[in-house]
């Protein structure tokens, strides 16, 4: 028997085995295991977990007949391995039509009513796209209610974090994932599809200087200290500093905005002797704005920029959100 039908055969009495328990079963090279492995990797029989060492292999669950060609039209297909995504509950990445089959199958939901109605959505929402590929999200703020000063010149993010019925948007997806989770392999895809958007959205060269905001929240692998080295922007960068009271409160945690505001006002600082005319302030994700307006206001109380814009990768739709999950 070939390894390829030994591997295919043990995982279909086993359920899940590692490369050694392939090795000793099967009674061949640890190389033979790894490239049969790769293969049935690629033809997507076969679903990888863990990380090495720990690692193993299981059969990939079989796609139904739904997703057969004429399922959905060509220019829907696009559509959906443009903006769908989807992170299983067993960690598995799925993008496209079989993402939102899956998706769909979760919520025993009909794949294709369901797949136009998402493309309908999605397109209402793309609506507040400008021709810079951003969001503009300064009205939310001013219409933001709490505020005793806006501090921002401008705001803007590259999505929304979620739309209605449908939950987390693709970028929304994977700035939760990549956070929440400190994986370098989600933040990096993420850094690769947004460098292109914050490259279309600097053209013009108006902004002299960079600032990113720092994590708030103790995490072995920082989400906004991995973009902050690698995004590339050539400016010069202005440095945030986070400080904290004995107990630090993340602003995930307070639900008044302005509590946000007490505590995005006590908890950054900033030492800069470089005077610049318009800074770009970036940050991960935009609930209440809070964060963000109060660095701004910081950053122009001591003439270190004469305008502040603030770009998020993500922001909430309207009015005074808190998104708790990042």
């Amino acid at each position: 028997m070939k390894v390829r039908d030994s591997i295919l055969k043990l995982l279909a009495q086993k359920g899940d085995l590692s490369v050694k328990e392939l090795v000793d079963l099967i009674d061949v090279s640890k190389q033979a295991i790894h490239v049969t492995l790769r293969k049935l990797l690629e033809e997507q029989k076969i679903e990888k977990f863990g990380r090495a060492p720990k690692t193993i292999y299981r059969l990939r669950e079989s796609i139904p007949a739904l997703l057969s060609p004429d399922t959905l039209e060509q220019t829907d297909r696009i559509f959906l391995e443009k903006e769908f995504l989807l992170i299983t509950e067993t960690g598995e990445l799925l993008e496209g039509e079989p993402a939102f089959y899956k998706w769909c199958q979760q919520r025993k939901l009909p794949f294709a009513k369901t797949a136009d109605e998402y493309i309908q959505t999605k397109k209402r929402y793309d609506l507040y796209v400008d021709d810079k590929g951003v969001i503009n999200g300064m009205d939310k703020l001013r219409n933001t209610k709490g505020y005793d000063k806006i501090h921002l010149d401008e705001l803007f993010y590259l999505d929304f974090y979620a739309i209605e019925r449908f939950g987390k948007t693709r970028l929304g997806t994977l700035l939760h994932f990549a956070k929440q989770g400190q994986n370098k392999m989600l933040m990096k895809k993420m850094v690769l599809e947004i460098q292109p958007r914050i490259n279309q959205f600097m053209q013009g060269g108006i902004y002299d200087a960079v600032g990113f905001v720092p994590p708030t929240i103790r995490r072995e692998v920082q989400l906004m200290k991995y973009l902050d080295t690698h995004i590339k922007i050539d400016l010069p960068r202005i440095r945030i500093q986070k400080i904290s009271g004995i107990i630090p409160v993340p602003q995930k945690s307070l639900s008044k905005l302005e509590e946000r505001v007490r505590n995005a006002e006590s908890s950054f600082t900033l030492n800069n002797q470089v005077s610049y005319k318009n800074l770009l302030l970036i940050d991960d994700a935009v609930g209440s704005g809070a964060t963000l307006n109060q660095i701004a206001g910081k950053i122009k109380q001591k003439n270190i920029a004469k305008k502040v814009t603030g770009l998020a990768i993500v922001g909430s739709f309207k009015g005074f959100d808190v998104i708790t999950d990042v």
